[in-house]
């Protein structure tokens, strides 16, 4: 335990004893110690349990993740709140499961980045059960039909608008959508956005030209793969890892991004201006958005329950090299 701090055992001895002479910041960081470490607070020391707060992600592979946990983290320890960050794995550790874990560390309050809540049709037990104990909890990404917890959004529609005008302002015609699973309700949002901006336009979005996936590179090269068959010119994807499997399924065609298809992504994550060509994207506001999560968690923890439902945040269209007009003919 002192080892874990980097402290004396005497001074760890002084803060278990509530005795003086010890830092404020040595002793919240040995109360912090006792928690993570799964340890009984003494008595006297429960009524200031550790302020920590789960920060459950669905995976770390698509560079979005990361960068939401460092803004949030970032914004929870100005507020003198310490994160502990669950990334579920496939076969690994379940949502339900590090709920079930945290609650045992008594957290102060749960964000949820993208995880179960965003598919409709998963089971949602373990937020009931948070809702129930009255724990502070945001979402991030989609809210929860019947629980009433405050949510913190990117606007799908505005984003799927924005790169199918773009497209079709280059003369694309043919454009198809790779999108995340039937009941991923970001999807749904896009889709429907998809199917209302090509009737404003004066067209019908046909079945074929919109692809389900899951969220990885893989996945976004087998549904081109498919839209290519179709004949699509344009590709919008969900995610960036879906835009990057896109190029590769052009590619292994012997065809050329932008010069024979154009593909716009949507998070604009790390790197994505690296990529050849540099891939243009939708960029969700990350920073903005995980500061107001963080700010709607301490408005909970500090006893104010009221709150605006679901804050949409504009997202932003961001063009570099992998979109041009379609080939003439």
């Amino acid at each position: 335990m002192a080892k874990k701090v980097g402290v004396s055992e005497a001074t760890v001895s002084r803060v278990l004893n509530g005795k003086p002479g010890v830092s404020e910041s040595t002793r919240q960081a040995v109360l912090t110690a006792l928690d993570v470490l799964g340890y009984e607070r003494p008595t006297q020391l429960r009524g200031e349990r550790a302020r920590l707060v789960g920060l459950v992600l669905p995976e770390l592979q698509n560079p979005i993740f990361p960068a939401f946990a460092e803004v949030i983290g970032g914004a929870l320890a100005q507020q003198g709140l310490t994160p502990v960050l669950c990334t579920q794995t496939k076969g690994g550790v379940s949502e339900a499961d590090y709920v079930d874990l945290l609650l045992q560390q008594q957290v102060s309050g749960v964000v949820f980045a993208g995880g179960l809540f965003a598919q409709a049709d998963a089971p949602h037990d373990h937020y009931r059960q948070l809702a129930e104990r009255d724990i502070p909890v945001v979402l991030i990404n989609a809210s929860i039909e019947g629980l009433d917890f405050p949510c913190v959004a990117c606007d799908d529609a505005v984003a799927v608008e924005q790169a199918w005008r773009h497209l079709a302002s280059l003369g694309h015609e043919r454009i198809g959508l790779i999108l995340g699973p039937s009941d991923h309700v970001p999807s749904r949002r896009k889709l429907e956005a998809a199917r209302a901006v090509a009737r404003a336009t004066g067209a019908e979005l046909p079945e074929e030209s919109v692809v389900r996936s899951m969220f990885s590179l893989e996945g976004g090269q087998a549904a081109a793969a498919r839209l290519l068959d179709a004949g699509i010119t344009g590709i919008v994807c969900a995610s960036d890892p879906l835009a990057l499997g896109a190029i590769r399924a052009v590619r292994r065609r012997g065809l050329s991004v932008p010069a024979d298809v154009s593909v716009v992504g949507f998070d604009d994550s790390a790197f994505m201006n690296c990529t050849e060509p540099p891939l243009s994207t939708v960029r969700q506001p990350i920073e903005a958005m995980g500061r107001a999560a963080v700010e709607l968690l301490c408005a909970q923890l500090q006893g104010t329950r009221s709150h605006p439902g679901e804050l949409l945040f504009e997202p932003e269209l961001v063009l570099r090299g992998s979109t041009a007009p379609p080939p003439a003919g």
